[in-house]
């Protein structure tokens, strides 16, 4: 009997002994990451253990910050209030919705599952890479907002330099340094748990 093998080409199957069940001569070799299918949730597209809502979050991160030190530009050297006003809500909508879709994900599906195959899983490492990601996480989140509210409040429409522009400045600032260091510390994590095998 002839068989096709797992590259297209033809061999012959191994000879049945009477009285045994036939054999396989060759096994394919399992990779980790085909394995996908035995987590929970909706699997990812980059071809990690990441879940569909992490590689989102993870690649979003890659996104925001761009657009906002782009937004930055715009406001301080090209004095593109209005355009900067407008980056600013698009991006912090986007990202609020990205973010509250990962919640939930993670809070229906967890993550722990997918990360056990990860050499770090368990370690000092990937656990406190963690806690610092989520440190920054949720203080770019309470700045983030803190920011854009009072923008809206205290910035007249259209928008210009005013009495609150100092203020706004600084808290921006931070709230940008916080932003790049929650990318860092995430990609961290994300590679940590979901990359790593």
């Amino acid at each position: 009997m002839i068989i096709e093998s797992c590259n297209g080409s033809f061999r012959n199957a191994p000879e049945q002994v009477a009285g045994q069940p036939a054999r396989d001569t060759y096994e394919m070799p399992v990779h980790p990451m085909s394995k996908l299918a035995d987590y929970p949730g909706i699997d990812g597209f980059l071809g990690t253990r990441a879940s569909l809502m992490l590689d989102v979050v993870f690649l979003a991160m890659f996104a925001v910050v761009p657009l906002m030190l782009l937004s930055v530009y715009l406001v301080r050297i090209r004095k593109q209030y209005r355009l900067h006003k407008q980056i600013q809500i698009c991006l912090a909508s986007v990202l609020a919705f990205a973010v509250i879709l990962f919640e939930i994900d993670i809070r229906i599906n967890g993550w722990i599952l997918r990360a056990e195959a990860s050499p770090y899983y368990g370690t000092m490492l990937l656990n406190l890479s963690l806690w610092v990601h989520l440190l920054f996480a949720i203080t770019t989140t309470v700045l983030w907002v803190y920011v854009v509210v009072q923008a809206l409040r205290k910035i007249p429409n259209p928008p210009g330099p005013c009495a609150y522009s100092s203020k706004h400045i600084f808290w921006a600032r931070l709230a940008v340094i916080d932003m790049i260091l929650t990318a860092l510390t995430g990609c961290l994590f994300y590679c940590l748990a979901f990359v790593a095998s």
